[in-house]
């Protein structure tokens, strides 16, 4: 449908009204399901998660503010009175078992829309079935840019993501290391089996010789390794006055620890892929101590918005703050019903299309309009790790 955009006012969801003025107050009672799967009661969205293996703690951090979301809409009617089900599968954090689960979720449980994997790589793997079958899928976290775009420059119709991609993700870490730690001789140290850490580090790299900063030594790693002294003594040696460290938590926590444990005391800096509790409990919090990530949000943010969602969340989730997998996956869930509630019919190309049209969705996460390769324009966010704790730093606005 191109660039046509769609103008059909809400109906009983009301999203707007919602997240403008209040993430409603988080009540105590569940939100449920109707108590059948019938599709005159329902509309069944899935949700294809790491919910076990290496990057669990993502995909159950998704799930929990999917659901938050989903309990809000239901209690507030629905979508045209009906309740949305969400229906989950464990993808085991593989990419053959992403593919299993999403064809699952559309033969078996016969969903409307999908909730892709948190990771890149996982969400890869369901894109052609998703195109195939035409069934929409949205990732939270996937911020590989061949998610929505291959390599010749084609648009997987049926993809879409809410959060930003890569290379504005690389680009923000690199103008923060130039311009407020006057960083110019630095260093990365990278994953080279992931498309995600790859990525990041390319575009930190471009992005950070375009400021007039040199790259003094790169080392790679790859996932599951545990020891990265050869690597890190080889860095150390380079004198870098900064490391990026594209990755995820299990190895970032072991390379942050080990790091320091060898001298190097120069801030360390990566992405989304650090966020979660499990990093603080293998690094420590006096290891992280002068590192920084680029992030999707922060709990601590000032803005009323999100203050108004981390209250509602922490009132379900026993005082937990939410992190930003959290509050992606919630934000997921108002993208995806926002597009259904304008959409024509339940039908997954009309859903698409919706999908596809969004434009100043105000939600958690930022306010976004989702551009011609379906992606969401929108403000990254800067950490620092203090003592254990995401204290927020900065907000960074696309250019």
């Amino acid at each position: 449908m191109g660039n046509m955009r769609y103008t059909k006012k809400f109906g009983s969801l009301a999203l707007v009204g919602v997240l403008a003025t209040s993430v409603l107050a988080a009540c105590n009672e569940d939100g449920g399901d109707s108590g059948g799967s019938s599709d005159a009661d329902t509309i069944k969205i899935g949700a294809n998660l790491e919910l076990s293996g290496a990057v669990a703690s993502y995909g159950s951090s998704i799930l929990d503010g999917a659901e938050l979301a989903i309990k809000e809409i239901n209690e507030n009617g629905g979508i045209d009175g009906k309740e949305i089900e969400l229906i989950s599968a464990d993808n085991k954090s593989e990419n053959a078992e992403a593919t299993n689960a999403a064809l699952k979720l559309i033969e078996q449980d016969e969903v409307v829309a999908m909730i892709a994997p948190a990771t890149s790589g996982n969400t890869v793997a369901t894109v052609q079935l998703a195109n195939e079958n035409k069934i929409p899928i949205v990732t939270a976290s996937g911020t590989a840019p061949n998610i929505t775009v291959n390599e010749d420059g084609s648009v997987n119709e049926y993809a879409f993501r809410t959060c930003f991609i890569d290379p504005f993700q690389g680009t923000v870490a690199a103008n923060f290391a130039a311009n407020e730690l006057s960083a110019k001789n630095v260093a990365i140290f990278a994953d080279n089996a992931s498309d995600y850490a790859k990525g990041l580090a390319a575009s930190f790299k471009e992005q950070i010789e375009a400021n007039g900063g040199t790259v003094v030594g790169e080392e790679a790693y790859v996932a599951k390794d545990t020891d990265f002294r050869t690597q890190l003594t080889n860095l150390k040696g380079e004198n870098p006055d900064f490391i990026f460290i594209p990755g995820y938590y299990e190895e970032v926590g072991l390379i942050v620890k080990q790091a320091r444990e060898l001298g190097i005391d120069v801030p360390l800096m990566g992405a989304d892929g650090w966020d979660s509790p499990t990093l603080i409990d293998l690094a420590g919090g006096e290891a992280l101590n002068n590192t920084f990530i680029t992030n999707h949000y922060s709990s601590g943010d000032p803005d009323e918005k999100i203050q108004k969602f981390v209250e509602a969340f922490k009132a379900d989730n026993g005082d937990t703050a939410p992190n930003a997998f959290n509050a992606l996956g919630y934000d997921t869930v108002y993208y995806l019903a926002d597009a259904i509630d304008r959409a024509d019919s339940l039908d997954g190309e009309a859903i698409k299309d919706a999908l596809a049209a969004t434009e100043n969705l105000s939600l958690v996460t930022g306010t976004f309009t989702v551009d011609d390769e379906h992606n969401p324009v929108k403000s990254a966010t800067v950490l620092e790790f203090v003592d254990g704790s995401q204290v927020f730093n900065s907000k960074i606005d696309p250019e």
